[in-house]
């Protein structure tokens, strides 16, 4: 596993993980690993001592959950723009896997398989979300600009 994904706070904090978009108020907005649903963010806590959301003081709480709504708003924008079948944004914060806080933002769309839609986006099988066609990288460029120039508009307004 390459480095910055072993301590994904750390090395955005030390400017060395290369999925941030964004450095927001108290996190860092990154685009997904996998592209399976385009638009797919994560937005990680900037404490890298915070393992739950309640972790976190109230004031720095809520200015989190406030990231988590620019970061969706973002999706939302550019996504809207980029696919005529883009549909909402699901949030979410889990926690079970990876002990830091973070929040998954996915893009849904109107095209995905039915039996999928209605349920979670953990609910396709992970070879599918890790399918080498799926996973961040070149092809995705464009995309990230999209978000980070929208993030970066949505942040100074």
């Amino acid at each position: 596993m390459v480095g910055w994904r072993l301590d994904r706070i750390g090395s955005a904090l030390r400017g060395e993980n290369p999925t941030v978009l964004a450095r927001l108020a108290t996190s860092f907005a990154v685009i997904g690993d996998s592209q399976l649903l385009p638009g797919y963010c994560v937005l990680l806590t900037d404490d890298p001592t915070a393992n739950r959301l309640t972790d976190l003081p109230r004031p720095r709480r809520l200015a989190f959950l406030a990231d988590m709504d620019l970061l969706g708003e973002a999706i939302a924008t550019v996504c809207h723009r980029r696919d005529s079948g883009f549909r909402r944004v699901n949030y979410s914060i889990l926690g079970n896997l990876d002990p830091y806080l973070h929040a998954h933002v996915h893009a849904r769309y109107t095209w995905e398989p039915e039996d999928r839609a209605k349920g979670p986006v953990f609910g396709y099988p992970a070879e599918l979300r890790s399918a080498p066609e799926h996973l961040l990288g070149p092809q995705h460029d464009p995309l990230r600009t999209e978000l980070t120039r929208e993030l970066e508009r949505l942040a100074s307004s």
